[in-house]
């Protein structure tokens, strides 16, 4: 039997129990996979939206061209039958044309009307969407851190997308490993506030690695047709210009998570997010101002002014 004032033998397991507040065992691993569960969501969303307003766009623009051009029946089909009969079938052309030289011309349109702006500050009524105002230079590079004529399907496949996030995620965290950070990707970094024209700012070995070799891997894989490779090239070089231009403008994809990237250089390494909640390589861009303002802006009135910077921050 007990005796008085003996502590029982169930007595000493209980007093093991957590502490009012305290966190339990299980909790971190739980909370991780719901973050990452919402990331996966979020990425899903946006995708999903993507292709959907491309879709309809696309859609939109066919039939207008086709009214224009008085053409019937699948209008780009008859496009590429054109540009084939153009080319007397040689494909090497095609391919130099395709995958090189549109998307080359496509970058060099929207980059040059965003350098005009960077330049010139005008107009207020982008230069207002600025994330990093009054910061539009280099660092000085002192910053330290972390097939044939068939037919023609211009969709753009979704493994396209998996694919470039990983790559580009893993290149990215390779190419700030100490040891490459300092040889190839500092380069890159000596704009901890990016404008649009340098997100193909890099070294060599780096821009083939870590830019063209992510890009790549997903028409390479698919045998995608040379029009699904001119319009992916495009909107992946498009799409890293919004990512580095620094203006969150209403309607295109948030650029708060890459901007962060060049700011604090160890954050924010992939495209969608979801490998940086896994790695936890995005708790300090979480716990930010940025991280509010990390969605599609469907107003007018600028984020940063909704939701500006803590003081400490400033």
């Amino acid at each position: 039997m007990q005796v008085w004032g003996e502590q029982p033998k169930w007595a000493a397991p209980r007093r093991q129990m957590q502490v009012w507040g305290e966190q339990p065992k299980w909790a971190a691993p739980r909370r991780q996979e719901r973050h990452i569960w919402d990331s996966v969501k979020k990425a899903t969303f946006i995708l999903g939206s993507g292709l959907f307003v491309f879709a309809a766009f696309r859609n939109s623009v066919t039939w207008h061209l086709q009214q224009f051009w008085g053409a019937s029946g699948d209008f780009w089909q008859s496009q590429w039958g054109k540009a084939y009969s153009f080319a007397q079938g040689n494909e090497w052309l095609l391919f130099i044309f395709g995958a090189m030289v549109i998307p080359t011309l496509a970058f060099w349109l929207v980059n040059g009307l965003l350098l005009i702006v960077d330049v010139t500050g005008k107009p207020q009524l982008i230069t207002r969407y600025k994330i990093q105002a009054g910061h539009n230079q280099r660092s000085g590079g002192r910053g330290e851190g972390g097939g044939g004529r068939g037919g023609v399907d211009t969709q753009i496949d979704g493994h396209c997308w998996p694919a470039l996030s990983t790559f580009q995620h893993w290149s990215a965290r390779l190419f700030h490993h100490p040891t490459l950070y300092r040889h190839f990707h500092k380069k890159h970094h000596e704009w901890t506030a990016p404008i649009g024209i340098i997100s193909l700012y890099a070294h060599p070995i780096e821009h083939v690695f870590s830019n063209m070799l992510p890009t790549m891997v997903g028409p390479i894989l698919l045998r995608s047709h040379v029009a699904t490779v001119m319009l992916w090239f495009s909107l992946a070089l498009l799409i890293s210009t919004i990512s580095h231009c620094g203006y969150h403008l209403p309607l295109l994809p948030s650029p708060e998570f890459h901007d962060f990237h060049h700011l604090r250089f160890n954050q924010c390494f992939g495209v969608l997010g979801v490998l940086d909640r896994l790695h936890q390589t995005d708790t300090a861009f979480r716990a930010s101002s940025a991280y509010e303002r990390h969605t599609l802006l469907l107003g007018l009135d600028p984020l940063s002014e909704t939701i500006p910077d803590s003081p400490k921050r400033k």
